[in-house]
């Protein structure tokens, strides 16, 4: 196909050269490259840390992100176009990376951000929350700034360090030009007015020759979060042995030609769907009619697929709990609002089943009380194939959660939806979740140590297997554990292959119900301290995975012990020294 263009700023030989190329290509292959040249150019972009070279407006933004899954980076890349498409000069930083002694000369200034655990900043983050609380930190009565703040209202400190950043930022002396944002787990809308009314508040200040806000307009479907593949499913393993406590399962989707890449580290984001039984009771118990149709986000559905495909049912919030009061009128429930303790108690293990209970309200619409609901979001898993290995495939290691509470037995809305409801023929909703802050050394020869007990190991097999595909002579020692070798070694027939053909240089492992003492990873961490310290200061690079309220920070307890033992420092030092190592990308960790 030759076709004709006009004012193309390129050469008329590179035009035939492009037609060449992809005369012919199939839709797929179109989709594909679409998808491939969207996220080349947004990672072109951000490795540059600038966008809008050259632009003619008169507003200099930067843009500081910091986030422990990926999030806000994609928020922050998103931004930047949206600016640059203004007029805009555009500097983009990781704020792990942000200069600090710069921060005085900024005249306008994004921060967005995640909060991490109960609270704290992202571990990149740290440096510049540190910084920006001291009494280094400068006077910014010039800076005008936004905060945009992305979290989950199910914890009690709900965008916490968006808050500190916007409070300190005042004390400072700097201006507020957008009111500080704080989105809940569903922030893609909310995101979205912010970044609106943060440009349009900008453009209107500094009168810039903008461009017209707009974007350019790309055909064919990328596949994000707004816009899942639904791949089909390959393959649902159990894992665990005969006799386990728990039930892992090793579950393979194909992406086909949805042009999704991955690399080892990223998560995937699933779309699941809830308990088919639990919406039944829930319906039962309100008498809604599940077939009338009601409005969601401009799209109809009946009342039975909003609460199996749409809304959050199975954990609840404070501020459902609000809403939920100030529609009952119950001064019970008010009563348990007002104490932070007992509600967070109450909260514990409960869903919206037991709230309507508990705390009835007789002849509501099904519209209302559906807009009262979060909408049902994506849950994340760590991606445990490499994309060298398995080609247009995805794997994931999945934990069922079940256990019993209040007298019901509970289900984890994901996990059990991909262990026991999903037939042979089944897709899932799925998009890839990178994240830039857990990933491989760029060095080929540099060691690695990976700490993962039980389906924290899941992005070690991406790492090893892209190791191997690779040719990567750096050494890889993995501690792992889980309740018992016989039932719950994860991934057992791979590991130990890797460590006969050398690839794997240690397998530490814990078991911590197979003797009377239990015992766990930061165990045998403690245990190989001298050998842990000497591939430290041979360069080795430090992953941990799992749980982040125990696993976390017993593993960084067990990890400033070794350094202080070993490297003769004090307790102040040797978390310095870790710190040093956080900054340098050799300590990662993905924790949830």
């Amino acid at each position: 196909m030759n076709t004709r263009v006009y004012n193309a700023p390129l050469s008329d030989e590179k035009l035939q050269q492009l037609d060449l190329l992809l005369r012919d290509l199939d839709e797929g292959h179109i989709e594909w490259l679409l998808g491939y040249l969207s996220g080349w150019r947004a990672a072109r972009n951000i490795a540059k840390c600038e966008y809008g070279q050259g632009a003619a407006g008169t507003v200099e933004l930067t843009i500081l992100f910091a986030s422990q899954t990926g999030n806000t980076e994609s928020v922050a890349a998103l931004l930047a176009d949206k600016a640059k498409a203004s007029g805009m000069t555009v500097k983009v930083f990781d704020m792990a990376d942000y200069k600090l002694r710069q921060l005085k000369n900024e005249r306008y200034l994004a921060i967005l951000t995640s909060t991490h655990g109960e609270g704290s900043p992202p571990d990149g983050a740290m440096d510049f929350y540190e910084f920006l609380h001291s009494r280094k930190a400068p006077e910014l009565k010039g800076l005008q700034y936004g905060v945009l703040s992305l979290g989950d209202s199910s914890y009690e400190y709900f965008c916490q360090t968006g808050k500190d950043f916007d409070a300190r930022l005042r004390e400072l002396g700097a201006t507020a030009i957008v009111s500080r944002v704080d989105c809940d787990v569903d922030y893609d809308n909310a995101a979205e007015k912010w970044m609106q009314c943060l440009i349009s508040t900008l453009s209107k200040s500094s009168r810039a020759a903008a461009a017209p806000f707009s974007l350019p307009v790309l055909t064919g479907t990328r596949h994000d979060r707004r816009t899942p593949f639904l791949a089909p499913l390959l393959e649902n393993q159990l894992l665990s042995g005969r006799g386990s406590n728990k039930e892992v399962r090793h579950i393979e989707l194909s992406l086909g030609s949805a042009g999704l890449r991955y690399q080892p580290g990223d998560a995937l984001g699933v779309y699941p769907q809830n308990d088919p039984e639990l919406v039944a009771q829930l319906i039962q118990h309100c008498a809604f009619d599940p077939e009338q149709i009601v409005e969601l986000n401009g799209q109809s559905c009946s009342v039975r697929e909003a609460l199996m495909s749409h809304r959050e049912i199975t954990m609840l919030t404070r501020s459902l709990l609000k809403k939920w009061a100030e529609l009952a009128q119950s001064d019970a429930l008010m009563k348990l609002i007002a104490d932070k303790t007992a509600s967070a108690e109450w909260l514990r293990g409960r869903d919206v089943l037991d709230l309507v209970r508990a705390f009835p309200l007789p002849g509501y619409d099904a519209a209302i009380f559906l807009d009262l609901l979060r909408k049902l979001s994506p849950r994340l898993y760590s991606i445990s194939s490499s994309q060298a290995v398995v080609g247009e495939e995805v794997h994931i290691t999945v934990a069922a959660v079940r256990y019993q509470a209040h007298g019901r037995e509970r289900h984890g809305v994901a996990s059990v939806w991909l262990a026991d409801r999903l037939t042979s023929d089944a897709v899932v909703p799925v998009y890839i979740e990178s994240n830039k802050n857990f990933k491989l050394p760029d060095d080929d020869d540099a060691p690695i140590i990976m700490i993962g007990p039980g389906t924290g190991v899941a992005p070690f097999r991406s790492f090893i297997q892209e190791r191997e595909a690779r040719g990567a002579r750096g050494r890889n020692w993995l501690f792992f554990g889980d309740q018992h070798f016989r039932t719950d070694f994860l991934y057992q027939t791979e590991w130990l292959a890797w460590r006969k053909s050398g690839l794997l240089t240690s397998l530490d492992l814990a078991f911590s119900r197979d003797q009377a003492e239990k015992h766990y990873v930061q165990h045998r961490i403690r245990a190989k301290s001298r050998e842990v310290w000497a591939w430290l200061q041979e360069g080795a690079y430090l992953y941990v995975c799992g749980d982040a309220d125990n696993l976390a920070p017993d593993v960084n307890q067990a990890l400033l012990d070794v350094i202080s033992q070993h490297g003769h420092k004090s307790f102040d030092e040797a978390r310095e020294f870790l710190r040093d190592l956080s900054r340098d990308k050799r300590y990662q960790r993905d924790v949830y």
